[in-house]
């Protein structure tokens, strides 16, 4: 196993735990990867020290002033990131994207070598081994799930994130796509919900998850004009994907990150059922009042609104999605044990059953 650096000024339960998750990675050549990317000495500037943070598709190091993103070899439905090569041309499509709502944020993409004699380091010559999205790191006190948490949130510095979110999805040129295949890929996906989190090796409450789901496509059918009118209306665009409180940085200039760069086919939304994400996962985080700043910006911009019933469907999926994504934790033996997942499941479930009611 590679060696991991010293803890030096990590708080050491964190590094800990950082040190068994390694220890539980299977892929030999990953985990060296990791351990490398840990070491402040490897990296091209002079930073005090490095710290760790994995989601579910990557890990992140933030160093003093970067944050250098490496993909796991990972594929799914939606992704492929299984050799050099993949990840090389999905982090090409991560610089491209991303700079649509973002200004000097994501700087450029830079190679993982290694020596003849197996000792990796960050750029110049010899053989590519991966790569890293390298970014400007953000101020973590100016995200906004941040802000929410620490109360400093201020309703202009959400008006001008959806300022500029609102003029993007109004410039933007609309998907084409008939009426006919926006309501069956939602019901489609809604039917894929319902078959996921009923799965009986998750353990959540399949009554529940039935009611919701039965309750979503109901409304599909009987207001299917609804949906027709957002087709019509141009208001389908390939938009961000992934619009959650920790995407949006409050600068002066607000900067969104982070967009949902793997699957194109998963950016194709209504600009309502993404704002309307959006205002979920401020509620969730204790922000409701921040929806209808979300809405009236976002109307004042563009001069129209999705209407509130639709918003609620739109808001029940979304939360049945985080539902299943949070779930899907338990799948990988090593975070099995943790219980956050499931909380985390039955939170977005009661999310999703609260929306649907409403527009029942």
């Amino acid at each position: 196993m590679a060696r991991l650096p010293e803890p030096a000024e990590r708080e050491p339960a964190a590094w800990a735990a950082l040190a068994a998750r390694l220890r539980s990675l299977e892929d030999d050549e990953l985990r060296a990867k990791i351990a490398f990317l840990l070491q402040p000495e490897g990296y091209p500037e002079s930073t005090r020290c490095v710290e760790a943070i994995e989601t579910h598709m990557s890990w992140v190091f933030l160093t003093d002033r970067h944050a250098w993103k490496l993909k796991k070899p990972v594929r799914s439905q939606y992704l492929d990131f299984s050799t050099v090569s993949a990840r090389r041309l999905d982090g090409e499509e991560e610089l491209r994207l991303n700079r649509r709502l973002s200004d000097g944020v994501y700087l450029q993409l830079v190679s993982i070598n290694s020596r003849a004699d197996g000792r990796l380091f960050i750029g110049g010559e010899g053989r590519v081994v991966d790569w890293l999205v390298k970014m400007r790191r953000l101020p973590a006190a100016r995200m906004l799930d941040r802000m929410i948490r620490d109360r400093s949130v201020e309703a202009g510095d959400v008006r001008r994130a959806v300022e500029r979110l609102a003029t993007f999805y109004r410039d933007s040129v609309p998907i084409a796509v008939t009426t006919s295949a926006y309501r069956a890929r939602f019901a489609a996906e809604i039917a894929g919900n319902r078959r996921e989190l009923a799965a009986p090796v998750y353990g959540l409450p399949a009554a529940l998850i039935e009611a919701v789901c039965s309750r979503q496509q109901v409304f599909l059918d009987r207001h299917a004009d609804l949906f027709d009118m957002r087709v019509r209306a141009g208001r389908i665009v390939e938009a961000h994907g992934d619009l959650r409180p920790e995407h949006i940085c409050l600068e002066p200039k607000p900067q969104i990150i982070d967009c949902l760069e793997f699957s194109r086919e998963l950016r194709v939304l209504d600009a309502g059922d993404e704002l309307g994400f959006l205002a979920l996962e401020c509620e969730r985080l204790g922000a409701p009042e921040l929806a209808p700043v979300i809405f009236g910006t976002y109307a004042r911009v563009t001069g129209e609104t999705p209407g509130d019933a639709l918003v609620s469907l739109y808001q029940s999926h979304r939360a049945c999605v985080r539902a299943k994504i949070a779930i899907r934790h338990l799948d990988d033996p090593a975070l099995r044990t943790q219980p956050k997942w499931k909380a985390q499941a039955l939170d977005y479930l009661r999310l999703a059953d609260d929306r649907s009611g409403r527009c029942a």
